[in-house]
């Protein structure tokens, strides 16, 4: 295909397994023009008054409101009617309302004033937004992802240019048509459709990135904004961990597992994908865990029935298969449920418990991410943090124990940006309140969330007195 052909990208439909639809992606060339429009547009958006970006912001998220219903249906055609596609929209509209309550006081935290150890010398602090940020999105939870980490640069003052994943680019038309609907928004945000290829014009054309993706692909990403100098915030996989002591209340840590592990059948980078149970009530956890997991059921026919959907990529669907199919091969047994079945087009699978697993396996090192719930035993403590620890990983992590404070004791060990005591799956209440964790090892690199990462500080200082003369200086000194 010749370089000015336009690319067609086909678009599968999880549930039916059929190209229903195909995207023009967007080229180096428009991309290019694109961000200089963003750009053009900035200094004014930068420049208004903070409580005039409070007052658009405000104004967009009425208008997904209004917008909410064809959001979500389009959202949900792209994930099979994944359960975070029904409060994507709600969740995006909390942000804006949280961040308009909190902005103000997180730019005045951050400007530092005062005067130097110089008495004639006082300083300031000026906050400058980057220019353009470039939002490179994942597949698992498309409207959610994408509009989410837009959210702090637009406060900051920068223009977004945003590209979600080619797989699942349904809820972009609904998403521009509440964006044009606030003129001065649509000045300096907008979606555009693509591949990796657009991706890369987009981090050839932004000042920082923030990107949201597989740690393969999160390298290059970083590899990339490091020839160009520019800054990267990568939130990348997880392999969350577990750890369930002897004294915990089983049925609780079971109705844990089970929400932790299969949320939009396990697509989420923080579903609990190792479950590490003291040895002398494993077996009475895992009946607990099966009977838990017994109850839930797939969204196959009726997409809004059930709590389990098909998997939203078709690749993912044959790795996790290739992961149980690894653990058999080495000794795992299949407590509940197993690899994934055809179902109208869509590939499902039940929520499926394995037993006997260790970390020779790819299911307990590599991220699954599926509805899969490999259990394995530990004898003290010691040995609970080791192996919750022994990852590349480090995305966050969970505890469940008799008491709070046993819990906490366990949690202040693990190595993962975020922990959920006495429950799993608790990222999602940690961003709304704002909390953000540091990833460790190859989770990720910089802040989840916040306006000040889309921030470049620049000092002021202002002599208040007559400059020193250097000829006078070194007089003085010869003296």
């Amino acid at each position: 295909m010749a370089a000015s052909e336009p690319r067609i990208l086909p678009v599968r439909n999880p549930r039916t397994g059929e190209i229903d639809m195909h995207i023009t992606a967007a080229s180096g060339a428009d991309i290019a023009a694109t961000c200089a429009r963003l750009r053009e547009a900035q200094p004014a958006w930068a420049q208004a008054p903070l409580a005039h970006r409070i007052d658009v912001m405000k104004r967009w998220a009425e208008r997904l409101k209004a917008h909410r219903a064809a959001l979500v249906e389009a959202d949900s055609i792209d994930t099979g009617y994944g359960q975070i596609s029904q409060v994507a929209p709600d969740m995006v509209v909390g942000t804006i309302m949280r961040m308009s309550a909190i902005a103000p006081i997180i730019f005045d935290q951050a400007r530092r004033k005062g005067t130097s150890p110089v008495p004639a010398i006082h300083y300031d602090t000026n906050l400058r937004p980057y220019p353009v940020a470039g939002i490179i999105a994942p597949w698992n939870a498309p409207l959610m992802l994408s509009t989410l980490h837009a959210i702090s640069p637009l406060f900051a003052g920068c223009a977004v240019i945003v590209k979600p994943s080619e797989v699942t680019p349904r809820f972009v038309k609904p998403m521009m048509e509440t964006i044009r609907e606030v003129p001065e928004l649509a000045a300096v945000f907008t979606y555009v459709v693509g591949d990796g290829e657009t991706g890369q014009a987009i981090i050839e054309n932004s000042d920082i990135i923030n990107f949201t993706g597989s740690v393969p692909n999160g390298r290059k990403v970083a590899e990339a904004c490091a020839r160009l100098f520019i800054p990267s915030i990568l939130e990348l996989g997880g392999k969350d961990p577990v750890i369930i002591t002897e004294t915990a209340d089983l049925q609780r840590a079971a109705k844990a597992v089970v929400r932790g592990a299969i949320t939009s059948t396990g697509q989420v980078c923080f579903s609990i994908e190792r479950i590490y149970v003291q040895e002398k009530v494993h077996d009475a956890f895992v009946d607990l865990l099966a009977k838990e997991a017994e109850r839930v059921e797939l969204n196959y026919p009726d997409p809004h029935a059930g709590q389990i959907g098909p998997f939203i990529a078709e690749r993912q669907a044959h790795i996790v298969d290739e992961h149980i199919d690894d653990a058999l091969a080495k000794g795992a047994r299949i407590r509940l449920g197993g690899k994934s079945i055809n179902l109208g087009g869509g590939l499902y699978m039940r929520p499926t418990i394995l037993t006997d697993v260790n970390h020779e396996m790819k299911i307990m090192r590599d991220e699954t991410f599926g509805p899969v719930m490999p259990v394995m035993k530990y004898r003290n403590e010691d040995e609970a943090v080791r192996l919750a620890n022994d990852t590349y990983y480090g995305l966050s992590a969970a505890v469940v124990a008799g008491t709070e404070k046993e819990a906490r004791r366990i949690a202040d060990r693990l190595d993962a940006g975020m922990v959920s005591v006495q429950d799993t799956f608790l990222t999602f209440a940690g961003f709304g309140a704002g909390l953000s964790g540091d990833s460790f090892n190859y989770s990720g690199m910089g802040p989840r969330t916040g306006i000040l990462a889309f921030f470049r500080r620049q000092g002021v200082l202002v002599n208040t007195g007559e400059p020193e003369s250097m000829v006078e200086e070194s007089l003085k000194a010869v003296g």
